[in-house]
């Protein structure tokens, strides 16, 4: 992957409405094989590119925000577009605003980002072959085992975000 200050990569829906810009390469893409993302994609698999939410510009319409269940019963909210309905990234519940989960499939060029990691893959269909060289993981696994050195200091950035984030869910804020 190119350097992260040198990537950008646009996207958007169907329809065109909804358009975003990723200033940076993603922290990391994720291929979820668990029956949640198996249920709210409609496919096999869920292809996110997690990325701090300031490191995407918005070049549409606001999507709006749909408050959808997860496994963890926290919830995610799932951005989508007002006209055609075509999800274009999450938040979930550990970080809400703070980073989105982009779709990598609404990308323009989704062949820019393939795969760091394929997680829960303990309920992958079994039709789909993981023997290539991309990690495998039968659930969650540590992000210094998969994360680049730069992502992990990215993320250490953004923790006392995500943690102020976390008390205002709580109250403590």
């Amino acid at each position: 992957m190119p350097h992260p200050s040198l990537f950008k990569a646009e996207g958007g829906c169907d329809c065109k409405a909804v358009r975003y810009r990723m200033e940076s390469a993603p922290l990391v893409v994720n291929c979820c094989h668990c029956r949640w993302c198996q249920r709210e994609s409609g496919s096999a698999f869920a292809l996110n590119a997690m990325i701090e939410s300031d490191r995407v510009t918005n070049l549409g319409v606001e999507p709006e925000i749909v408050n959808t269940p997860s496994a963890s019963g926290k919830g995610q909210k799932i951005a989508r577009c007002p006209v055609c309905k075509v999800a274009v990234w999450s938040h979930y519940a550990g970080a809400g605003p703070i980073t989105k989960f982009i779709r990598v499939g609404t990308l323009d060029n989704p062949d820019l980002l393939p795969p760091d990691v394929h997680i829960f893959t303990q309920s992958k269909q079994p039709w789909v072959d993981l023997s290539g060289a991309v990690r495998v993981y039968s659930e969650y696994y540590e992000r210094e085992e998969v994360w680049s050195q730069e992502s992990l200091a990215r993320r250490e950035a953004l923790l006392p975000h995500i943690e102020a984030y976390q008390a205002a869910m709580r109250g403590d804020a």
